[in-house]
Order: C-alpha cells, then sequence, then structure tokens
C-alpha cells in the first residue's frame, strides 16, 4: 500500500515573463493538504491552478516561497533528487491523455515503462496487468492506444500514473472533454485508488459536478487561495498574514470602496456587516 504524501507551501510566488513584462501567475499561496486526502484545485482560467500543480511536482521552481512534498522541500531540492521523486514517490497527469502516453505502446507497455524507475530502484510494485484490471482495463491492456475510446485512453493515463504506487497524484483537468460515463468512471477509479492505495490526490477541474464529487476544494482566484469547500459548504480563508479574500457571490454584491465591519456576538461568531454610507457618499 502507498503512503500518502502531506503537501504544504508558504508563501508560494512564481513570476513568469511575457511579451517583455512579468506576470505573477502565484502571489503568496499558503496551502495544506493531509497526507491521503481527495483535493480539488478551482478557479478560473489563469488564476494559477496550473502552476501550482506544476509546482508541487517540481517541474517549475517558485520565485518566492517554500513547496514541501512528505519530507522534501522541493524549492531546495537538487536536480536528482527531484527526478527520484518523480519517478518513485509523485506522479503527475498532464491535461489530454495522449500526453501521458507512449502512442506506439500498448496500454500494458505503457505502464510497464512508467514502473521502469521504480522497478531499478527495488520498489515492490503490482504486474502491469493488476494495475490496469483496478483501473477497469483489464480487458484493453494489448489493445493499440488508437483502438481505445477517449475514456478508456484517460483510464489508461491514470494506469501510467498509479503504476509507480506514487505518495501524491497530481492530475490536470483529468475529466475533460470526457462524456459523463466516461467522466464518472475516471473520477470513481481515482477515488477507489485513493482509498485503496492511500494516495495522495490533487486534481485541478472547471467542473462543477466534478467539484461537488471531492469532499474537500479549494479555490485559487487572483493568484492566491481565494476560498474552501467542505460538504458542500463555501469557506474564506484567512491567510497567515490576515488577509481574507471574499468568496464571490459576497464579492458580487459589494462596491470596490464598499466599508464593512466584523460584530463579534454573545456566541463568539462573527458578523460581517456592512456600514451604511451617509447621504453624502
Amino acid at each position: 500500500m502507498a503512503t500518502g504524501l502531506r503537501v504544504s507551501t508558504q508563501r508560494l510566488v512564481h513570476i513568469y515573463r511575457s511579451e517583455g513584462h512579468e506576470v505573477a501567475a502565484l502571489s503568496g499561496v499558503d496551502l495544506e493538504v493531509g497526507a491521503g486526502e481527495m483535493v480539488g484545485l478551482l478557479g478560473p482560467s489563469g488564476a494559477g491552478k496550473s502552476t501550482l500543480l506544476s509546482l508541487l511536482a517540481g517541474v517549475f521552481r517558485p520565485s518566492a516561497g517554500k513547496v514541501f512534498v512528505g519530507q522534501v522541500e522541493l524549492s531546495a531540492a537538487g536536480p536528482a533528487q527531484l527526478d527520484e521523486l518523480r519517478a518513485l514517490e509523485v506522479s503527475l497527469m498532464l491535461q489530454g491523455a495522449g500526453r501521458n502516453l507512449l502512442p506506439y505502446f500498448t496500454p500494458l507497455e505503457n505502464v510497464l515503462f512508467a514502473q521502469g524507475a521504480a522497478r531499478k530502484a527495488g520498489k515492490d510494485l503490482p504486474d502491469p496487468a493488476e494495475v490496469l484490471a483496478a483501473v477497469g482495463l483489464g480487458a484493453e491492456a494489448e489493445r493499440p492506444l488508437g483502438e481505445l475510446s477517449p475514456g478508456h485512453l484517460q483510464l489508461a493515463a491514470l494506469a501510467v500514473a498509479m503504476a509507480p504506487r506514487p505518495g501524491l497524484l497530481l492530475a490536470d483537468e483529468p475529466t475533460s472533454q470526457l462524456e459523463h460515463s466516461a467522466r464518472d468512471l475516471v473520477l470513481e477509479r481515482m477515488r477507489s485508488l485513493n482509498r485503496e492505495l492511500g494516495t495522495t490526490v490533487i486534481l485541478v477541474t472547471h467542473d462543477p459536478d466534478v467539484a461537488a464529487f471531492l469532499p474537500r476544494t479549494i479555490t485559487i482566484r487572483d493568484g492566491r487561495v481565494g476560498g474552501e469547500g467542505r460538504s458542500g459548504e463555501e469557506y474564506a480563508v484567512v491567510t497567515p498574514d490576515g488577509f481574507l479574500p471574499l468568496p464571490l457571490h459576497v464579492r458580487e454584491n459589494l462596491l470596490p470602496g464598499t466599508l464593512v465591519r466584523f460584530h463579534l456576538g454573545e456566541d463568539g461568531t462573527y458578523t460581517l456587516v456592512q456600514e451604511a454610507r451617509d447621504a453624502d457618499g
């Protein structure tokens, strides 16, 4: 059984250059995901979700801040340590099944190839046929990829990601462009693998149905953590520096410059109170 890895970021900043200008994709992300959790990253396009996923995989280095996966601080790790971590403990599923598969290999050969480095390192791994059977592709193990449906291709990509028995699975839009039945099948397989193996799963999604399927969601907005969802309830998240991003439905009803205050009730709870403007306001 895999051991899920805890994930943590501290004041994470990532800046890139575009058309001669510096753009802040992330501007101070503080994130905590416990070992064995299954979490979704939500937010509008360009919010920094995919960038955050790449930072957690060690593909990018942050401009500032720290990233921890298990006991490893990725922001301070060398290339060899990052290569070893990605080969043995962290799997990244890129958006689009084809980007995760070798097109001239069968699903079985793809899984075997994905296990290569971990096997050389002496890691105890299941037979590739067992991995494919676990995601429901036992009958398609030796079929050419060109004969598989989009849903089966995504399951093959999932099998490849799970083949080394990672402690952390990172998936970027794993259900995009799939029909509802194929989407639900991929999600069910991810959830069962998460529960049975203990692997920590973090996935990016735009699909509200996928978000509703997940026990916990984190919304990235304007390059920061803008909210969190648990059991269907949305919460604002107070950052370590006291920044409180308001939920989107609240922001839509408060004009820029609106004065608000917090009222502490007798039961210890706070109420957000909007200040009435004077006649000249």
